[in-house]
């Protein structure tokens, strides 16, 4: 069994807060890659990337996309350099993927870019650069093998790539990461078809991030039913219910904090994301503003977290235990992101609007 941190005091992260890059804003996605590291700043409209990232040197970003200056936070036109809520972000030494949520699209950058307000490569969602509709047609259109509709997370292993399409309550495979604009999906995760919308609590209502690990195993984290769903091997996904749930004991049930006044080590409230770590789980329990963490991949339903991060115990209510004045290092609020990397944690505290590292 993993060692992992038993609780917030002994968290000690390093945090980017107000002096990088004109200070974050609400930051919704973090990736770590050996030493490139991307962040989604949510609220500026903008993506940063550092390629030689080091835990005990605080840097400005090497590239800023999405915005020409550090000053600008603004909403522009849709066309092949702006973002609008960009939100889930994957790279590696060779590409950058970003979620951009309100532009109802996934960009991709097939290189890793050089200058700041760099143009994508490719559009996924979309037909060209300057659409920005959902579905493509607007509200009330149906999704297709093409469209997207609130993509807020995305997964990639290199090769092929995942997409949460959110608002069309489903994920997208596709097999190959697409080289050309508004590529048709491979296959599609929670709905029987491309064209379906269904509201099915037996798949995931609300995807929010999906992550797969180096043995195929697959987590969806499902916002609007409070839990996160696990198969043994993605492929599972296509035509089988999910074969272990955390947040609730069955498919059926969706309570916040399984309709307990205060959350215990078993509950979630408002997840958005979640990741393996070593040979377990990492979730982030946005609503109860804390991490949770099991050792090892959980056998049974609503199995209790081993151990959590950002609040002293497990029954304290989130917001309720923070300090408002002051941020203070070991706490967190409202976190939307985790990821894990080799050693390392990585937490997009929202709320605070600072990105946290920690050893695992």
């Amino acid at each position: 069994m993993n060692a992992i941190i038993p609780h917030t005091n002994n968290f000690k992260p390093t945090a980017f807060i107000e002096n990088i890059a004109g200070g974050l804003l609400a930051p919704r996605g973090a990736c770590l890659h050996n030493n490139i590291l991307a962040v989604s700043d949510t609220g500026k409209n903008r993506v940063l990337l550092w390629k030689h990232w080091q835990s005990n040197i605080t840097t400005e970003p090497d590239i800023i996309l999405g915005q020409q200056t550090n000053c600008d936070n603004s909403r522009a036109r849709a066309d092949d350099t702006t973002l609008q809520y960009p939100s889930g972000i994957w790279a590696n030494e060779e590409k950058l993927i970003v979620a951009d949520a309100w532009n109802h699209r996934v960009l991709i950058w097939n290189e890793l870019p050089r200058y700041n307000h760099q143009p994508a490569d490719i559009v996924v969602g979309q037909p060209g650069f300057e659409g920005n509709e959902p579905n493509v047609e607007g509200i009330g259109k149906k999704p297709g093998a093409q469209s997207l509709y609130w993509p807020y997370g995305l997964f990639s292993d290199g090769k092929s790539l995942w997409i949460a399409d959110t608002g069309n309550r489903r994920v997208l495979f596709y097999e190959n990461i697409p080289t050309q604009n508004f590529v048709a999906a491979s296959a599609v995760i929670g709905q029987e078809d491309f064209e379906s919308r269904d509201y099915d609590p037996d798949n995931a209502v609300w995807p929010y991030s999906v992550k797969i690990n180096k043995d195929g195993r697959l987590l969806i984290t499902d916002t609007q039913y409070y839990r996160v769903l696990y198969w043994k091997n993605w492929k599972d996904a296509l035509n089988k219910k999910a074969a272990i749930i955390l947040g609730q004991p069955d498919l059926k049930n969706n309570g916040q904090n399984q309709f307990r006044l205060t959350p215990a080590a078993h509950t979630l409230n408002w997840c958005y994301d979640a990741c393996f770590i070593k040979n377990g789980i990492a979730i982030a329990d946005t609503g109860n503003s804390r991490i949770l963490l099991w050792n090892d991949i959980p056998a049974a339903n609503g199995t209790s977290a081993d151990a959590l991060i950002g609040q002293k115990h497990f029954e304290i209510i989130g917001e309720s235990s923070l300090n408002m004045k002051t941020t203070v290092a070991n706490e967190m609020y409202w976190p939307f992101a985790v990821n894990a990397t080799g050693d390392t944690l990585v937490v997009a505290d929202t709320g605070n609007h600072r990105i946290l590292f920690s050893t695992i």
